[in-house]
């Protein structure tokens, strides 16, 4: 069978699928059918989704296996099995999909850990704890400030491009998805045979820090399915934007022409 040429790309937490444009236009220069949904609720611009902070009642009441079950509904409507490349939260959510069957090639850039990786290294809890929304309504959505962006996402970035950055891609977000990552709805089979997967972690990362990616590498038992561990130094969250991104891709694209 001819390998399938379409990749799914899987958006994290805090941004929109916009945060996928320059990677799509990359792959789709190298000969790739590019997709990179939105999330139900959030199809649209930063802007235009910021101006419903924080009362958007059908974003706050979106769930995690709500958001799985969209893009596996995705990944199987396509005729042939897609590569599956997901950053953060979004990476996460492909070791589920690659998981349950649905790819035929994983990434999974600086990933949210899987449950079974206990995440207690302090920069993922001081970059990420408000999201859960604790003592909080949970009608209503969470906005990362400008000030953790700076500290989560951006850290070691010029000032200009931080801004830019979060004026650009910055949305608000459910606080019943990130709590979701603590549930069954994140749960994987480590002992499970699966398709290729590639985790890449970042050394500048504060809130995914390259050992808690390390860790859920590890966690997986070595079955005979191809798993393999990147750390790329200089990285920070913002992978998917921040100037040299195109050496993460361009790692990306050999690993996944094997497959």
């Amino acid at each position: 069978m001819e390998t399938t040429k379409t990749i799914l790309f899987v958006t994290g937490a805090f941004v929109t699928h916009h945060c996928w444009d320059e990677w799509k236009t990359y792959f789709e220069q190298k000969g790739y059918n590019t997709i990179a949904p939105a999330w139900p609720f959030k199809d649209g611009t930063a802007a235009e989704l910021r101006a419903r902070q924080p009362n958007d009642t059908d974003l706050a009441a979106l769930t995690l296996t709500e958001l799985i079950d969209h893009y596996a509904k995705v990944a199987a409507s396509l005729p042939e099995k897609p590569y599956i490349i997901g950053h953060s939260l979004g990476g996460m959510m492909t070791q589920v999909l690659n998981n349950r069957g649905y790819a035929r090639a994983a990434v999974a850039i600086h990933p949210v850990p899987t449950l079974g990786v206990f995440p207690y290294e302090f920069s993922f809890l001081k970059a990420g704890w408000k999201s859960l929304g604790l003592f909080t309504s949970l009608k209503k959505t969470y906005l990362m400030s400008f000030k953790d962006w700076q500290y989560a996402f951006v850290n070691g970035m010029p000032l200009d491009q931080q801004r830019k950055a979060w004026d650009e891609l910055t949305a608000p977000e459910s606080k019943t998805v990130a709590r979701g990552g603590l549930t069954s709805a994140a749960k994987v089979d480590y002992n499970k045979p699966h398709a290729p997967m590639l985790i890449t972690a970042g050394l500048e990362d504060t809130i995914i820090p390259a050992h808690l990616n390390r860790r859920n590498f590890k966690r997986y038992k070595q079955n005979g399915s191809v798993l393999e561990y990147k750390e790329f130094p200089g990285r920070n969250h913002f992978v998917l934007g921040q100037p040299g991104w195109e050496g993460d891709a361009e790692y990306v694209a050999d690993w996944i022409a094997k497959y």
